[in-house]
């Protein structure tokens, strides 16, 4: 297993094990090992149940394993403190999840601006991160409409456009093509390969998308939470 302080993993996690406690405990994530590059296009998939989304969870931070540990950028992030934990979120990891988890009351734009603001970027910084975003994202027109005033696919995007505001190390997007038309998910996935690509940001997916699955670079299989295959795709690098 390579170290986690070689310059090009981003993520590390080893032995990874979620158990939730319960009447009859249920093993979530279990043993798992995997490292993360710089600008990988990576889908996690399996069935319903499989640990996904909880794999997802201890890689971000949201939820804490068992057993194991994950480092991001060779920082032990169960060493860090609640407030430093979630510094490191902000200021780290994208999340893009299936819900959107928009602010209703706030605008396309001020939903974008939103973490920029918290990480207190200058004003200037920030216009131009979200005019860019507002561009590469198809927004331009949508920057002062509310979640309410648009569709699934659109708060999709202002999702993602969030999760990118803050130039993150990573974005972990749970099943985002789940709830959107198959034109619509195609458009998203367009963008997401595009900002991979250009900005070579690392994207993580749990996934049962096949569209997806077809455009990540490495599929990883989950079953009953352990890791069943590792795979590479033959297509080239679209960071290369």
């Amino acid at each position: 297993m390579e170290i986690s302080t070689h310059k090009n993993v981003v993520i590390h996690a080893e032995g990874l094990t979620k158990i939730y406690e319960g009447v009859v405990p249920v093993k979530a994530v279990s043993n798992v090992h995997l490292h993360i590059e710089q600008g990988e296009f990576t889908a996690l998939v399996g069935p319903s149940g499989s640990g996904k989304t909880t794999l997802l969870n201890l890689i971000g931070g949201l939820d804490t394993p068992t057993s194991g540990k994950v480092w991001i950028h060779g920082v032990n992030i169960a060493d860090l403190k609640k407030n430093q934990l979630i510094d490191f979120r902000l200021n780290n990891i994208g999340f893009v999840f299936q819900a959107y988890n928009l602010i209703p009351v706030l605008t396309t734009r001020e939903n974008i601006e939103f973490v920029m603001l918290l990480q207190k970027r200058p004003k200037e910084e920030r216009e131009a991160r979200i005019k860019q975003l507002l561009e590469e994202t198809g927004l331009r027109d949508k920057e002062n409409k509310r979640p309410s005033e648009l569709s699934g696919g659109q708060q999709q995007r202002v999702a993602v456009a969030r999760a990118l505001a803050s130039k993150p190390q990573f974005v972990l997007a749970d099943e985002p093509t789940a709830n959107l038309d198959s034109k619509t998910a195609e458009n998203l996935l367009d963008m997401m390969a595009r900002l991979n690509k250009d900005e070579n940001m690392t994207f993580i997916f749990s996934t049962h998308d096949q569209r997806v699955i077809d455009r990540a670079r490495r599929v990883i299989t989950l079953v009953d939470g352990e890791v069943f295959s590792d795979t590479q795709s033959t297509m080239t690098s679209a960071h290369a």
